[in-house]
């Protein structure tokens, strides 16, 4: 014998389209869409003056870059987990359409060009926030997944970065700009809970250490998503004790906030995947009105 290996019925080789798509699903362009939404906060917050409109391009390109690397190798380290899953059984590492070393090499390739661009075009403050992020996305969220459910606390620190590297891009970061770090850190905490809840049986077939999957009841799951959101109402509303929002702006929040509130109270008590749900869409309703609030009412630089 040759030793050769011959493979019958072997699927037809992916179209362009389908790379393509597939590429671009490795960068997961939903998540990045609300990382850009904060990031743009966080410029037009900060900026000292009229904004620049060039050197925000220059900050959400590269902001985008980073992102999108980080999540690439991600699913790198992760591809064999998400294997076991079926919500991500699909992705295109999971599944196989493409290979680890063509996602590494391009996960590497655009968090270094991105990292790079953002140190020449703008700042190294705002380049080095975004270097820390994706350090701590992938060498410590993402191990301590698999390994404890307090993963969840510690991913939302880099989670809540984005509105400070878009600060640093525009100006000096300052207090005021930790008040953008804490909404988003608080917001992430029953958004990600009731992804969890969601996806519990997923997350032990894949290994990961979710607060769901170790604590199946779901008590410590729902009354940590009423904890966070709670504490959400009164720092939503602190950009306008800073002085960079209105009057308008804090009822709004306010409002936004005790609805999500509701929701996470509302799971807390029933702890069902119906609750969860709502939880979960009332979660990605909030930040985007939220962010939209903050350029609403009033901007007080000026274009």
């Amino acid at each position: 014998m040759s030793g050769e290996v011959i493979v019958l019925n072997a699927p037809p080789a992916p179209t362009w389209r389908i790379r393509l798509r597939d590429l671009a699903a490795l960068t997961k362009p939903r998540l990045n869409g609300l990382v850009l939404m904060a990031a743009a906060a966080g410029f037009f917050l900060g900026a000292p003056g009229a904004v620049e409109p060039w050197l925000l391009l220059h900050a959400l390109i590269g902001i985008l870059l980073v992102a999108s690397g980080s999540s690439i190798l991600n699913q790198v380290r992760e591809r064999d987990f998400d294997a076991r899953m079926t919500r991500t059984e699909q992705r295109p590492l999971a599944a196989g359409r493409l290979g680890p070393r063509t996602a590494l090499c391009l996960g590497l390739s655009i968090s270094i060009f991105g990292s790079a661009y953002l140190y020449l075009t703008t700042n190294t403050v705002c380049a080095g926030l975004a270097v820390l992020t994706w350090v701590l996305y992938l060498f410590l969220y993402t191990p301590l997944k698999r390994i404890t459910p307090l993963n969840t606390l510690v991913g939302a620190f880099p989670g809540a970065l984005p509105p400070l590297i878009g600060w640093a891009a525009a100006g000096k970061l300052d207090g005021a700009a930790g008040t953008l770090f804490a909404i988003v850190f608080l917001w992430q905490m029953p958004h990600f809970f009731a992804i969890a809840w969601l996806y519990r049986a997923d997350y032990a077939r894949g290994g990961f250490k979710m607060l769901p999957v170790v604590e199946p009841d779901g008590k410590s799951t729902g009354l940590r998503a009423a904890l966070y959101s709670f504490g959400l109402i009164p720092v939503a509303c602190m950009p306008t004790a800073f002085g960079l929002t209105g009057l308008g702006y804090a009822a709004g929040a306010g409002l936004l906030s005790i609805l999500f509130f509701a929701a996470a109270v509302n799971f807390a008590v029933r702890r069902s995947d119906r609750a969860a749900r709502q939880l979960f869409l009332a979660s990605v309703i909030y930040l985007p009105l939220l962010l939209g609030l903050m350029f609403w009412d009033p901007f007080p630089h000026g274009f």
